[in-house]
């Protein structure tokens, strides 16, 4: 599958990275301290950013302090982070300036997930932080976009979570492509295994048939 595209954006978590059993320590230990007996691995929280989890469990006069908690656990685990197949080779094939990140993950966090899983840090880097809206709304992806320089229809999102995949319709991205059996849950154009064997010259985005589950 070939198709022409000026700027792809990539969710991290879930599509550039695997950050599971970090993240899964983090919030077991936070949920302990602030909402006991709370399941934090519901997918309705997935590609949502953690202030956004935070405010729905505690109230306004612990935030800030259980907002902080969590940074700071997350922050602690992230160097377990690894690339998932496909990641490394994509993005060091990348030429700057044509690609970015957009994360729900605060900006140290962002940072410190790519780096240990081996991954180039783009100056374009869209993180929580840089958004009033997290996903599900358009604002990271369109930020991206505008960050790059590109019209979002001219744009390619790569997503795993649903929110992060309603984000991208919303921003009217021109394809949102879902990565792993997780996205075929969602309304993604397309979905693929992951990333091995995709690559981008700037112009034409080359999908192998063979990593399509959809």
């Amino acid at each position: 599958m070939k198709v022409s595209a000026a700027g792809l954006l990539f969710d991290n978590d879930g599509v550039l990275v695997d950050s599971h059993q970090a993240a899964a320590a983090a919030w077991a230990q936070w949920a302990q301290e602030y909402v006991p007996g709370w399941n934090w691995n519901d997918p309705k929280n997935a590609g949502t950013r953690a202030e956004d989890i935070v405010r729905r469990h505690v109230g306004e006069d612990l935030f800030e302090q259980a907002n902080n908690r969590i940074n700071e656990l997350e922050q602690l685990s992230a160097g377990e982070t690894v690339a998932l197949p496909g990641a490394i080779e994509l993005l060091h094939s990348l030429a700057e300036g044509i690609w970015t990140v957009c994360t729900s993950a605060n900006p140290n966090l962002g940072r410190a997930r790519l780096i240990a899983a081996g991954l180039p840090v783009p100056p374009q880097l869209v993180t929580a932080a840089d958004v009033q809206r997290g996903k599900p709304h358009p604002d990271p992806y369109l930020l991206g976009a505008e960050r790059l320089g590109f019209a979002t229809v001219d744009c390619v999102v790569f997503e795993d979570a649903l929110a992060g995949i309603e984000a991208a319709i919303e921003a009217e991205i021109g394809l949102v492509i879902g990565v792993s059996k997780v996205a075929l849950k969602t309304p993604a154009d397309i979905v693929v295994k992951d990333l091995r064997g995709i690559t981008f010259d700037g112009e034409t985005l080359v999908i192998p048939d063979k990593n399509r589950l959809r």
